[in-house]
């Protein structure tokens, strides 16, 4: 079978009814289906939605635990994974899939690749994911023959994909559970990089990556920890906080090349900077500081205090 994981946390009802609608709407899927709903404690329950859902062709199994993130909770859902379960499709609760996302998906799994990713339209966009970021060539991906039109064999360098330009959406993920069934979200990075490490992770292991060039999902709005997070907002510093911890976590688990520590390099350098810019908006404007998280920040990386100079060098030549 093939066992579909949401991660579930919603203020507002009715989200997730549209999900399990998207599920319940898959035409042609070669595998039975199971679906799995980790409730991380959410405001608005899921076992209301599931009522209200309409006729489900699938077992859905509502999963409730404190609330953990959305990691914890993918991978309280990788646990209970079902015998038989072959592979793994992750939906977020606000995110639809078109009706040939899982049909297409199989296909490209049993024809010998290990991880499936599809193209997709991020919230609010009418242009699809993979043409607003322009880092992928089709032309550089072998069409794979005799399964549906619009499937690729992704040939290059994906950890450097990931790197420098995430082309992954992770409500377009299916992969091998058989093959990576001890394979699970590192909640230790919640919001900083958790799905972009598990897949890097994935890569690290020598997976074999095919992908779709048709948009196979769509966005939806949900909740999201860092919305109009602007400068001197309550999750800006969290967010750039985070996104460093990230970029130092990708340095240490995998052997980067020398560009790509470059990259790294000054990701970081550009993150350290960012934090001192924003502390100094919250200052000047006299908004409160988050002393828990200035301390946080202090032990994870301490070199953003001791370079502040070089940083309001840099942030006072670029404002010239």
């Amino acid at each position: 079978m093939i066992t579909v994981i949401i991660p579930y946390y919603q203020k507002s009802p009715g989200i997730l009814a549209k999900a399990l609608a998207s599920i319940a709407a898959q035409q042609a899927c070669p595998l039975s289906v199971h679906v799995i709903v980790v409730d991380d404690a959410s405001p608005a329950p899921a076992g209301p939605e599931l009522a209200s859902a309409g006729p489900i062709p699938h077992p859905v199994q509502v999963i409730e635990q404190p609330n953990a993130g959305p990691g914890a909770a993918r991978n309280t859902g990788l646990d209970n994974a079902p015998p038989g379960t072959r592979y793994v499709a992750f939906l977020d609760s606000d995110d639809e899939w078109t009706p040939d996302h899982l049909a297409r998906a199989i296909a490209a799994l049993d024809s010998g690749y290990d991880f499936y990713f599809a193209d997709h339209y991020q919230l609010g966009q009418t242009t699809n994911a993979f043409e607003r970021a322009g880092r992928i060539q089709l032309t550089q991906h072998p069409v794979l023959p005799g399964l549906p039109a619009g499937l690729h064999a992704y040939q290059g360098d994906m950890l450097d994909q990931i790197m420098r330009g995430n082309l992954i959406g992770t409500s377009t993920v299916v992969y091998n559970f058989n093959r990576f069934s001890n394979q699970r979200f590192k909640v230790e990075f919640t919001n900083a990089g958790e799905d972009y490490l598990f897949w890097m992770e994935l890569v690290h292991k020598g997976t074999k990556i095919a992908f779709s060039s048709q948009s196979e999902a769509r966005y939806g709005k949900g909740v999201n920890v860092y919305a109009s997070a602007g400068w001197g907002s309550e999750q800006h510093l969290l967010r750039i906080h985070n996104e460093l911890k990230y970029r130092k976590t990708t340095a240490k688990l995998f052997t980067l090349t020398a560009p790509q520590h470059t990259h790294i390099q000054t990701c970081v350098r550009d993150l350290q900077s960012a934090f001192i810019r924003d502390l100094i908006h919250r200052i000047t404007h006299r908004q409160k500081l988050p002393l828990e998280l200035l301390a946080k920040h202090l032990k994870m990386d301490p070199l953003t205090y001791l370079t502040a100079p070089i940083s309001l060098v840099r942030i006072l030549l670029g404002k010239l």
